[in-house]
């Protein structure tokens, strides 16, 4: 989906495929046929963009055979789906029983996510529409924190150099620029939007800045406003941004919401749970000082006793659909999603253009609110679609044809 920013530029939605996960080339484009032409029909649209998730044997198919390179565009092309931004961040196996720190896996630090990553940007300028020259990818956010070094950092950044120059060289070859984001994710070495501006202006390339998910965001208790301003101030290009909603549970110490959280702790994904900052400490002037975030990295550590105060407000990791917040007591932080947004395109100029929805958890969810069939996740997909079409109509952009 396209919109017109009134300062004249577009601003591209999609939403990301890897809710329907698939492994090879034939998974990938059975996708566009049973899923998202289904969804682009419910929204009634000639064009639907979809942000791809191509596993490392799927892209190293399409980035060594340009035939099926080809017959992926054109099978793009036939269901009305076009492709501006890929999510680099799984490497493979998300469609696995249990995925949890396994997404993490390679790292910056290992060869394997640089060569991944350059073959991911090759098929994306491939496959970008005629009339497109910038795509997107992000990218795991350096590294899970535990066994990163200064040694596997100094790796990192030298990978992350040599992705700058290697997406130099396809501008000059193709005419597209594809620029790379890191995704701050909890637990991650760059667990928020702050820890991500040291390293990135150590690299000091413009192709490769920052993915904004906020989901993320919310669950480490970021405000979008400070956050947003800071990259600015910093010039990291906020490359992409995911649209994303949290697990937000007010009051974590009732019984009763501590059974509703429970039904979200599922053995599949990671669900790192956070607290908001508290006020214990006291600057010599008198003023409190906030300490940050407490943490876990799962939703049943959290729940299964006291690693986590539960004195104030807990967020957890989990996408939740944007159109349905849970049911009392709990909700979404879908609040932080329309302030986040407000600041990403509702000011004079976008600070970017590449949006999507990234709700990958609907399989996750608890079994009364998962979609029985393809037909009710076509629904949901759409219904969220719908909703992120509605927050950037309000906000002055013009939805294209």
């Amino acid at each position: 989906m396209r919109f017109r920013h009134p300062d004249g530029s577009t601003v591209h939605l999609a939403y990301c495929t890897n809710v329907h996960p698939a492994e090879t080339l034939d998974g990938v484009l059975a996708q566009l046929r049973d899923h998202c032409e289904p969804v682009r029909r419910r929204l009634g649209r000639d064009r639907l963009g979809i942000g791809l998730w191509l596993a490392r044997d799927a892209a190293r198919t399409l980035v060594t055979d340009p035939s099926a390179l080809r017959g992926l565009r054109a099978e793009l092309d036939r269901h009305g789906l076009e492709v501006v931004t890929l999510n680099g961040f799984p490497y493979e196996g998300f469609g696995a029983e249990e995925v949890k720190y396994r997404v993490y896996k390679p790292d910056w630090a290992d060869p394997e996510r640089l060569d991944h990553t350059t073959a991911l940007a090759r098929v994306l300028a491939g496959l970008l529409p005629d009339d497109v020259t910038e795509g997107s990818i992000s990218t795991l956010p350096l590294a899970w924190r535990t066994a990163y070094d200064d040694a596997r950092a100094e790796q990192a950044r030298t990978a992350l150099r040599t992705l700058a120059e290697r997406l130099d060289s396809l501008e000059e070859l193709t005419g597209r620029s594809i620029r790379v984001g890191l995704e701050p994710e909890p637990g991650c070495t760059v667990e928020t939007t702050h820890d991500a501006i040291a390293p990135l202006t150590a690299i000091a390339h413009d192709r490769i800045g920052i993915c904004v998910d906020t989901c993320h965001l919310a669950t480490s208790f970021e405000d979008p406003a400070t956050a947003l301003d800071a990259l600015t101030a910093a010039r990291v290009p906020v490359v992409k941004s995911q649209l994303s909603a949290a697990l937000h549970a007010e009051h974590p110490h009732l019984p009763e919401v501590r059974e509703a959280l429970a039904a979200f702790d599922e053995p599949r994904f990671l669900h790192q749970t956070r607290t908001s900052p508290t006020l214990n400490s006291v600057r010599a002037g008198g003023a409190p000082i906030a300490t940050g975030p407490h943490g876990t990295d799962d939703l049943g550590e959290a729940l299964g006793g006291d690693a986590l105060p539960d004195t104030a407000p807990w967020r957890a990791h989990f996408h939740v659909p944007l159109h349905a917040a849970p049911a009392a007591p709990l909700t979404s932080t879908l609040p932080v999603l329309k302030d986040t947004l407000t600041r990403l395109v509702g000011g004079p100029h976008p600070l970017t253009r590449h949006l999507e929805v990234e709700t990958y958890t609907w399989q996750a969810l608890p079994p009364e609110l998962r979609p029985r069939d393809r037909a009710r996740l076509a629904d949901g997909i759409a219904a969220e679609l719908a909703l992120a079409r509605d927050l950037l109509t309000d906000l002055g952009l013009k939805e294209l044809p």
